[in-house]
């Protein structure tokens, strides 16, 4: 079975830059993954984040994206529509992604498919909260992020809220705790 790599992105510091973390925050809290998706917390790590993605055949980054729309307006970016994502960045992490992904086609370990979703930045002023707004599209996002792993055949586990708790490693990989 391929790799997938689930990737959230973003400055926690700057609130709604940290949508992305956020949402993948949330991810964890609602659900298990089998042993070969890894859910990371990629933060602004960018080209550091080259040994994570390396062998994954299908990548889901989560952020803010600064489309011009409405706070909030939810993203969904595919194909060809991922390269214009990138040319229009709302912060520099993003930067760091694209030269993860073509770092990678270089050394011919290519990511096949990428599939970028995301939510319309309210504020990107200091503070650790997201806005209201933006808070209010994390679980769409988490339902954009289990249908997009349905695509790719990939079963989610809804958590169960009386079991123990998931172990986190400092980027985010997952691992259930006895």
């Amino acid at each position: 079975m391929k790799r997938v790599t689930v990737l959230g992105i973003g400055n926690i510091l700057l609130q709604d830059e940290g949508f992305g973390v956020r949402a993948v925050e949330e991810l964890h809290q609602r659900y298990g993954f089998p042993d070969d998706v890894q859910v990371l917390d990629g933060g602004t790590l960018g080209m550091e984040l080259l040994r994570f993605v390396a062998g994954t055949s299908k990548l889901l980054v989560i952020d803010a994206i600064g489309g011009g729309q409405a706070p909030g307006t939810f993203y969904r970016f595919t194909g060809e529509e991922v390269n214009m994502y990138f040319q229009d960045k709302v912060s520099m992490h993003e930067l760091g992604i694209k030269d993860v992904l073509v770092t990678l086609e270089i050394l011919d370990k290519r990511v096949d498919e990428v599939v970028i979703i995301g939510v319309e930045p309210e504020t990107l002023e200091l503070g650790l909260e997201l806005t209201a707004t933006v808070a209010g599209m994390v679980d769409k996002t988490v339902a954009a992020v289990i249908a997009q792993l349905e695509l790719w055949q990939v079963h989610a586990i809804k958590s169960d809220p009386g079991e123990k708790g998931v172990k986190r490693d400092v980027f985010g990989c997952t691992g259930k705790s006895n």
